[in-house]
């Protein structure tokens, strides 16, 4: 049997400060990322089940993506917690405002390390992550490539 890649698209608004950079985006500021999930593996060969024909059931993959990442950034601001922005956070977070610390710089090109890694875990052992692409603005975008990693 042949293997197939499938690939489901998502988009939210999330916020974020890279701390310590020298340009614009030191400030806060938010994007409308777009993520593209592809991933591989064979489709479903027996007819009596219901997924047949099928590598992996968008529907089924919907809900991990939106579990693990669209769910917890989307609306939300996005600050390193080995920096000073944790002050920030925490004036935001007593306000009501939806934040998230992180373990990284909060740069396209980290997020997505970040959200295969999440994602891997929840796949079923016959699916592989193939790719992700997180496009940051019209004209800018990270990707990760499991053959690279």
């Amino acid at each position: 049997m042949s293997n197939i890649r499938i690939t489901k698209q998502f988009s939210f608004e999330t916020g974020h400060a890279l701390y310590g950079y020298d340009g614009k985006c030191k400030n806060v500021h938010g994007h409308s990322y777009k993520l593209s999930v592809t991933v591989i593996g064979q489709p479903i060969a027996d007819n009596t089940n219901v997924k047949f024909g099928m590598v992996i059931d968008f529907s089924d993959l919907k809900k991990i993506v939106k579990e693990e990442i669209v769910d917890v950034f989307d609306h939300a601001t996005v600050f390193n917690k080995n920096t000073p922005h944790v002050e920030l956070a925490k004036e935001l977070e007593d306000r009501g405002h939806n934040v998230l610390l992180v373990n990284y710089q909060p740069t396209s090109e980290m997020m997505v390390i970040d959200f295969a890694e999440k994602i891997k875990t929840r796949l079923p052992k016959n699916i592989k992550l193939h790719s992700l692409k997180l496009q940051e603005t019209e004209t800018s975008f990270a990707e990760w490539y499991a053959s690279d990693n």
